[in-house]
């Protein structure tokens, strides 16, 4: 008999008892279901919820390898190991010392992740006796893609934990939540320990570690690591291309840096129809109207420089969409079928606000001048109010239209 003939025979013979979910969600895994639809009239698609998580998986892992590199590429750059890359295709940056150490950094954080929400998933499954959700199959792979490289792994395994359970079960598993389970973490994470989420010290490898160090009166290099929203907020000139920003040669979470495999990760989803182009394309908007807003601003001489907000208020409207997580939020968080707007008009308003507050955020909170978690999370909780009114209103259109014919 076969290794796949056991494994068949297993999960049937768990079939009905308490363990049924937790063998029936490794079956699930390695095999199509064989319970198939008789008779009838069906509607008959390849893509069910494996599938669209696959994809949107297949879509976060060049932004998972290129942030490996990148990780590697910031440690030795900022200590002068090596040159600045030129270019995307450069040496210096597709480096397998860079590759080397990334993997070291990187890897544990998805595997932590993927271990202890899943643990807890399959938990739930088995006190519930529901089937294993694939849901946390993509915020597994979020969640190391947008937390600094040296975060602890214990903080990690602490707010996965807090974010499945306060995020997710609580509400009755996935397609229940109210918030995007990843950015839930990544909230828990910032307000819980914020000097390991914030600052100059948290996106390169080592600088923390040299920072303790040199508090303690040792003699090492200073590495400073801080990001451009973080340089701007502060006042400070930044000192990156606008290709170092497209391309992602700069410091910041994992996965967030490269807005070219952002975009192509998002023409993916778009292609695949599992993410809402209007929503991506809306937020797009939404953020370029109110970095505009704020340049008016500055050219009319409202604000003027030394003001304490005239550095973001003053950068080109346009580069809030290469910088910070921006990109990132809107395509792979923004996007989550569950918590986003479900109408299309609603999507249209649901993604012109994210955009639009999330650069207000980024530049009347220094302290935290990455809004867009904010700005998600905040439309997350008003997506059904959206939905509401906008369902309302095409009723009150198809009343009056009634009203009219039989008038």
């Amino acid at each position: 008999m076969g290794l796949f003939d056991k494994l068949h025979k297993i999960n049937d013979k768990y079939k009905g008892t308490k363990l049924a979910p937790l063998f029936n969600g490794f079956h699930t895994f390695l095999f199509t279901p064989n319970e198939v639809t008789r008779g009838g009239t069906h509607i008959k698609a390849a893509d069910d919820l494996k599938r669209t998580m696959n994809t949107v998986i297949m879509s976060l892992v060049p932004c998972l390898i290129f942030g490996m590199f990148n990780a590697g590429y910031q440690h030795y750059l900022a200590l002068g190991d090596i040159e600045a890359a030129e270019g995307f295709f450069s040496a210096a940056f597709w480096s397998w010392d860079n590759l080397v150490m990334g993997i070291i950094k990187v890897l544990p954080l998805v595997i932590v992740s993927y271990v202890v929400g899943l643990a807890i998933e399959f938990l739930f499954a088995v006190i519930k006796g529901h089937e294993i959700e694939e849901g946390y199959l993509v915020t597994g792979m979020l969640v190391p893609l947008i937390v600094p490289v040296d975060l602890p792994l214990w903080m990690l395994a602490v707010a996965v934990a807090f974010g499945v359970v306060i995020g997710k079960e609580v509400f009755g598993g996935t397609g229940m939540n109210i918030l995007n389970p990843a950015l839930t973490i990544r909230a828990f994470l910032f307000f819980a320990y914020p000097t390991w989420m914030s600052g100059d010290k948290v996106w390169v490898h080592g600088a923390v570690e040299n920072a303790q160090q040199m508090a303690a009166g040792k003699n090492v290099d200073a590495i400073s690591g801080e990001t451009i929203l973080g340089s701007l907020a502060q006042g400070h000139e930044v000192h990156y291309s606008i290709s170092d920003m497209f391309f992602g040669f700069i410091p910041g979470s994992i996965g967030e840096t490269s807005t070219l495999l952002i975009a192509l990760a998002a023409l993916l989803l778009i292609f695949s129809k599992i993410g809402s182009w209007r929503i991506m394309f809306s937020a797009i908007v939404g953020a370029l109207v109110m970095g505009l807003i704020f340049n008016s601003v500055v050219d009319a001489g409202w604000i003027t420089e030394g003001s304490k907000f005239y550095t973001l208020m003053s950068t080109e409207f346009w580069h809030h969409l290469l910088i910070g997580g921006f990109a990132f939020g809107i395509v792979f968080m923004a996007t989550d079928p569950v918590t986003a707007s479900q109408t299309n008009k609603g999507k249209w308003i649901y993604g012109f606000l994210i955009g639009f507050i999330s650069i207000l955020i980024r530049v009347f909170n220094p302290a935290y001048p990455e809004g867009v978690m904010l700005a998600i999370l905040l439309m997350n909780v008003f997506a059904p109010t959206i939905d509401h009114y906008v369902v309302q209103g095409n009723v009150k259109k198809r009343m009056k239209r009634l009203k009219a014919k039989t008038a």
